[in-house]
């Protein structure tokens, strides 16, 4: 499979890490999955293309991936190409009151750049443990903001057509944890562009200290997560509705309801998929019978 994909490569090796046979586990926050037959680490954005080029010609299926935040792995792997846009694709500058980034760049990092600049907006991202592409894939948000708020263009490369194109800030559909990227999985997220203000540094500081205070209080950050499992029902809190089914703490296998927070399922340390998936069904099945309520999970399985 390699050797079928460098033969359809168009840009110089060193712009890309390749690893066969790699572990997902070593690539995702809840470090659950089998492993990839090919995993392809980008450092450009040419290098992205390329690949996404060289698989399509190759015929081999390709999984876009980004910091692996949101996303639980079968415990058989991923079968193909995965392309794993993170750090070595992650660089961020800071022009006047407008922060721009590659996508492989993590939302701590540009909430962190934001803040060394006096800019606020971004105070929300320093506590999600994503990368941009990611955020802009889930419109990722928590507290008091969410990217629709920040993002006014976005760059991506459409492995259908072979071209890259760029996004207004209207014309990503943003909605809740959804974007125009779910419904166009062969567009895949390149850069960003995000507009904040100015403010006090202090003040955005003790902002970004407050976030990252209640979400240790309340989250069961020591664990292995994909963060909150289920979405929010519309009425209702998914984790409070947990709880009041009697299911904090609930364990399959190596996984669990946390006892933190019912809102997370969590690896206690060997979790596989199976089991996570086990739990999920359990806690959709109860909530359902005693509240007529369904929930949609969040995170995405791949």
């Amino acid at each position: 499979m390699i050797e079928a994909l460098k033969r359809e490569l168009d840009c110089p090796a060193d712009q890309m890490i390749l690893y066969t046979e790699e572990p997902m586990s070593r690539h995702t926050s809840f470090r659950i999955g089998g492993p990839a037959d090919l995993l392809v680490a980008p450092k450009t954005e040419r290098a992205i293309c390329s690949v996404m080029r060289a698989a399509k010609k190759a015929g081999l299926p390709v999984t876009v991936l980004g910091n692996g935040s949101n996303v639980l792995v079968r415990d058989e792997g991923i079968r193909g190409v995965v392309v794993c846009i993170g750090t070595e694709y992650g660089s961020v500058s800071v022009e006047g009151t407008q922060v721009k980034a590659q996508t492989g760049a993590l939302l701590s990092v540009l909430s962190s750049a934001a803040w060394h600049a006096g800019l606020t907006g971004l105070e929300f991202a320093g506590g999600i443990p994503g990368s941009l592409g990611g955020a802009l894939f889930m419109n990722a948000g928590a507290y008091d903001g969410q990217m629709e708020d920040v993002v006014v263009s976005s760059r991506y490369y459409d492995a259908k057509i072979d071209a890259v194109g760029t996004l207004k800030a209207e014309e990503h559909a943003f909605a809740y944890r959804s974007s125009v990227f779910k419904s166009h999985p062969e567009w895949i997220a390149l850069s960003a562009v995000l507009q904040l203000k100015q403010g006090e540094p202090t003040e955005i500081r003790a902002k970004m200290d407050d976030f990252a205070q209640r979400r240790r209080e309340k989250q069961p950050l020591n664990y292995p997560s994909a963060g909150s499992t289920f979405k929010r029902p519309k009425g209702y809190f998914a984790g409070k509705l947990i709880q009041d089914a009697g299911l904090m703490g609930y364990t399959i296998g190596g996984a669990q309801v946390s006892e933190k927070h019912a809102g997370f399922v969590i690896n206690r340390g060997d979790a596989t998929c199976e089991d996570v998936l086990r739990l999920i069904e359990h806690v959709q099945k109860e909530v359902r019978r005693q509240f007529g309520v369904e929930l949609e999970p969040e995170v995405r399985v791949l």
